[in-house]
C-alpha cells in the first residue's frame, strides 16, 4: 500500500483525492491530513479514513477538533505546531505528499517534502510558480519527484509519456474554458460581482481559483508552472469552452497529441496516484455519440490582459513570479470582500509589478521577502 499525506484535505482537490482513495481503498493508507479551519469536515475524514496524524492551521479549529476527538476512541494524533507537521512530512510514512492547498502558503511544506525526497503530487501551482527553479534544483539532489495533478499539466505529462527526444517537441498548448465571462462584453466588466466571478461554467472549484479562472490569471500561472515542469519555453493558450481537451502537445513534424476527458479533477488525481499504472478514478467517460463539437479560439488579450503577464514574468525571472502571485492573491481577496472592483485586479497587479524591484532568487528567504513586500505594496494601493 502507498502511504499518502494530503495537504489541504478539506478543499476541492483534497476532497477529490479522497474520493479516488475511497474507490481504491486497497491501494492507499492515509498518513496525514491537513486543513485550515474546517474541523467538522476534518472529523468526518478522520472517522472514514483513519489517518495517523491531522493538522489544522487555525488554533481555535484545533481546540474544537480536539474536543470532538476526545469523545471518540479514534487513534489519530492531532498535531498542534508547524514543527510537528514538518517532522511528520519528513517521516518515512509520508511516502507521497499531495499538495492540494491554495496559495503560496503551501510553499514551505512543499519545499520541506522535496528536501526530504518525497514524491510530490502537485496541485498547489502557486508554490511552483514562485519557486520552480529552486524546487527543481533541490529535487535533483534529493531524488524527489514533482508530479502535476492539475488537469492541464497532467494532460501534458500524459501526452509526453514515452517521448524520448525532447527536441521533437515544438510547443505546448494549454487549453482553458474561458471562464464565466468568455462571451461577456468587456464594457460590462465594470459591473462584475464576486458571485458572478466564482460561478464557473465547467469546473467546481474554490473561490480564489474561480476568480483566477474568470480573469484568466490561472492560465498565466499555468504557463509559468509548465515552464518549470517541462523545461519548455514555447507555451501557448487556446480557449476551449467545452473543457474536454485539457492540453495539447505539438511536435516538430506538425503532429499533435491531446488528452481528452470529462472535466473532473479525479482523473488527473487518479493518474498521479496510480502512475505508472492506471487506477479507477470514479469519473464519467466521454460519450462520443453525443459529443458533436469541439471548438477552439484564440484568447482575447484585451479582455484578459493577465495572460500577458506570464511571458513578461518569465522574461524578468527572479522575484517577479513571487511579486506577481502575491499581488494577485491580495487583489482577489480584496475583490471577494468588495474592497475593489473587478477590473482593478489586473490594474493593481500591473502597477505593483511596475513599481517593484526585481531581484535574483538565491534562496527561499528571497521569495518570502518578495512576497511580503508585494503584499504590503498591494494593500497600500488598495487602501
Amino acid at each position: 500500500m502507498k502511504n499518502l499525506s494530503i495537504l489541504g484535505s478539506t478543499g476541492s482537490v483534497g476532497k477529490s483525492t479522497l474520493e479516488v482513495v475511497r474507490r481504491n481503498a486497497e491501494k492507499f493508507q492515509i498518513n496525514l491530513l491537513t486543513a485550515n479551519t474546517n474541523f467538522s469536515l476534518m472529523l468526518d475524514q478522520i472517522e472514514e479514513f483513519g489517518p495517523k496524524f491531522v493538522f489544522l492551521e487555525d488554533t481555535e479549529a484545533q481546540k474544537s477538533l480536539l474536543r470532538e476527538l476526545e469523545k471518540t476512541k479514534i487513534n489519530t494524533t492531532l498535531l498542534t505546531s508547524e514543527d510537528q507537521l514538518m517532522e511528520v512530512l519528513a517521516d518515512k510514512n509520508s511516502e507521497i505528499v499531495v499538495a492540494a492547498m491554495v496559495g503560496v502558503a503551501g510553499l514551505k511544506p512543499v519545499y520541506h517534502a522535496v528536501e526530504h525526497g518525497k514524491n510530490i503530487l502537485l496541485a498547489n501551482k502557486e508554490s511552483y510558480v514562485v519557486a520552480g527553479e529552486i524546487l527543481n534544483s533541490l529535487s535533483s539532489v534529493t531524488g524527489s519527484t514533482i508530479f502535476p495533478i492539475d488537469s492541464e499539466h497532467s494532460a501534458i505529462h500524459q501526452c509526453l509519456e514515452g517521448v524520448k527526444d525532447k527536441d521533437s517537441i515544438s510547443k505546448l498548448i494549454l487549453t482553458g474554458s474561458g471562464g464565466p465571462f468568455l462571451d461577456r462584453d468587456i464594457d460590462d466588466f465594470d459591473n462584475v460581482t464576486p458571485e458572478e466571478a466564482i460561478s464557473h461554467p465547467i469546473w467546481k472549484m474554490g473561490n480564489k481559483i474561480s476568480v483566477d479562472s474568470s480573469t484568466m490569471m490561472n492560465k498565466c500561472l499555468e504557463i509559468i508552472e509548465a515552464r518549470w515542469l517541462f523545461d519548455i519555453v514555447d507555451i501557448e493558450v487556446l480557449i476551449h469552452p467545452e473543457g474536454i481537451v485539457h492540453s495539447i502537445v505539438e511536435f516538430t513534424d506538425n503532429s499533435m497529441l491531446a488528452q481528452m476527458s470529462v472535466p473532473d479533477m479525479k482523473i488527473p488525481i487518479a493518474y498521479g496516484l496510480g502512475f505508472p499504472e492506471r487506477i479507477i478514478s470514479g469519473s464519467e467517460s466521454i460519450n462520443l455519440d453525443t459529443l458533436r463539437t469541439l471548438t477552439f479560439r484564440e484568447p482575447d488579450y484585451n479582455k484578459f490582459p493577465a495572460l500577458k503577464l506570464a511571458k513578461e514574468s518569465i522574461k524578468e525571472g527572479g522575484t517577479s513570479f513571487a511579486i506577481l502571485n502575491a499581488a494577485n492573491e491580495e487583489c482577489v481577496e480584496a475583490f471577494l470582500k468588495g474592497k475593489i472592483a473587478y477590473l482593478d485586479i489586473y490594474k493593481l497587479i500591473a502597477k505593483v509589478l511596475d513599481k517593484s524591484d526585481i531581484k535574483d532568487v538565491k534562496c527561499l528567504d528571497d521569495i518570502f521577502q518578495a512576497d511580503k513586500e508585494s503584499r504590503l505594496m498591494t494593500r497600500e494601493l488598495i487602501i
